[in-house]
């Protein structure tokens, strides 16, 4: 009887430790939550899940940001352009399997809508940054029902597709924040564009509103025609994918110490490659688009 009351005082006790403010795991399930304060942190310390503030703004969101990195990186926001006025924040899974911000504890601010159901959902912070929603009882790890690489938000990851699964219409794209105080979709907006119906050939677009302000040119098997600069390197690789199925570009880090990224930037209105100075403590823009106005 000893033994049972002190396993229960110890799963109690990290129950609770879980919901206010200490994260020791990369998942969690049905049976616990993350409250404002707490943090889901990856297997290998790379990302961290939890609620912020951004800029001066007192909002609170849900976010992604580097664990490792001392300017706090934000890659990824959930409630985009719903954010919380308060710390009544929770972020759970429901009772058809999906991951729900509620606010307040009744009223839903964000939910993930997967149209699957999970047996015994999981959701679980990857080392590439990624959030996933996935059956635990799956014998396959990565037979996502959700992905938050689905849908990003201003940034491309390293494994992150940018472009349309033409099987179920779904379109990644990024879009930059309106300001540095509200993640909310701003003007301008990067994408692949294509025509299904004419068979046209795809290139990747920046829009700002609903009218083009930039475009790549069309994909060559080697680079996009009027990025001519973009060649081998020993950062990244890259590829662009064009089948019945699907039409993305993807690109992945040939150095693993190396951190990349690309950014969909209101303030300059360009797409910058990013990567981090360890030394100055800083991002370095590695390359840009537009180059100038020609473009």
């Amino acid at each position: 009887m000893a033994i049972i009351k002190l396993i229960l005082t110890i799963a109690v006790t990290f129950l609770f430790l879980f919901q206010t403010g200490f994260s020791v795991v990369d998942n969690f399930d049905q049976s616990q939550s993350i409250s404002d304060g707490a943090t889901l942190i990856s297997k290998e310390g790379s990302f961290e899940l939890g609620f912020f503030s951004p800029g001066n703004s007192t909002n609170r969101y849900v976010g992604i940001w580097y664990k490792n990195i001392t300017v706090k990186t934000v890659i990824w926001v959930a409630n985009r352009c719903s954010p919380i006025n308060d710390s009544s924040g929770l972020l759970t899974i429901n009772s058809t399997g999906n991951l729900v911000l509620l606010y307040q504890n009744k009223s839903v601010v964000w939910s993930t809508n997967s149209s699957e159901q999970a047996m015994k959902p999981i959701v679980q912070l990857l080392d590439s940054g990624n959030l996933v929603l996935r059956d635990e009882e799956d014998e396959n790890p990565e037979n996502y029902l959700w992905q938050s690489f689905d849908y990003p938000s201003d940034t491309m990851m390293p494994g992150m597709k940018l472009g349309w699964d033409l099987r179920t219409g779904l379109k990644r794209r990024v879009s930059a924040w309106r300001n540095w105080d509200d993640p909310c979709p701003g003007d301008f907006t990067a994408g692949v564009e294509y025509d299904p119906l004419r068979h046209t050939f795809p290139d990747v677009y920046i829009l700002q509103g609903t009218s083009k302000y930039f475009r790549t040119g069309p994909w060559n098997g080697i680079h996009f025609t009027g990025t001519p600069e973009q060649r081998p390197n020993p950062l990244y690789s890259y590829d662009f994918v064009y089948n019945d199925d699907e039409v993305y570009y993807i690109y992945n880090l040939e150095n693993k110490s190396v951190i990349t990224r690309l950014v969909m930037n209101q303030t300059t209105s360009h797409r910058d490659r990013l990567t981090w100075n360890d030394e100055d403590k800083a991002w370095q823009i590695y390359s840009t688009a537009p180059r100038d106005n020609c473009d």
